[in-house]
Formats: C-alpha cells, structure tokens, sequence
C-alpha cells in the first residue's frame, strides 16, 4: 500500500525547498515575526518548533545538527537565547495569524512569529 510523505511540495523541487525553508526559518529567528503566504506559513511553522525544540536540548551534537541549516551567529542567537526562553514549554513556540489575500494575485498571507 502506497503511503503519502508529510509536507507540501510548494511548488518546488526537494533543494529549493529545503533552501526556501532554511531561509525562511532563518529569518523568523531573527526578527521573530515574518509575513508570507499562509501554506508556507504553516510549512515554517513546523520546521521552526524542531530547531527549536533541538536549541532547547542546547548540547553540542544539537549545536552541529542546527549548524547544518543556519549559520554560527544564527545558532549561536537560537541556542543561548531562544531555546533559553522555552526551557520550561512544552511546544507551540510559533504562532501563525491569518491575513487577507494578497492584492496582486490574490494569495492567501499570514503573519508567523515566535510566542513570546
């Protein structure tokens, strides 16, 4: 019997999205809030709560597996202070709303940010 992979395809092939998610990821930890269509939101939003719950663990094996998709000050930020702020949270560290439709063409948008 034929099982279904999780995720979307976005469109994309395996390593743009893989690319797309990392940057969008990477700059959800920055700025702690991005707007971007819904679908990917929803695709952020998943990828977000494992670095997250990795940056909790805060060893070095977890340090070297972030370090495959973000760069040093980037884990460095994720490690000492976002995992930090969720030590004693289960889950649910990102928080998706939902906006309009895009003018241009009509897209749903939503904006993803980190629970304070």
């Amino acid at each position: 019997m034929r099982k279904l992979k999780k995720g979307r395809k976005l469109s994309r092939k395996r390593n743009q999205r893989k690319a797309l998610l990392k940057s969008l990821a990477g700059a959800l930890f920055l700025n702690e809030k991005i707007k971007t269509t819904e679908v990917k939101a929803k695709e952020i939003s998943r990828f977000a709560e494992k670095c997250i719950t990795r940056a909790k663990k805060g060893d070095l094996a977890s340090r070297r597996i972030l370090a495959k998709y973000f760069t040093k000050s980037l884990v460095k930020k994720l490690v000492d202070k976002i995992g930090l702020r969720y030590k004693k949270r289960k889950g649910g560290y990102t928080r998706i709303i939902k906006l309009g439709p895009r003018k241009s063409d009509g897209a749903k948008m939503a904006i993803v940010e980190l629970v304070k």
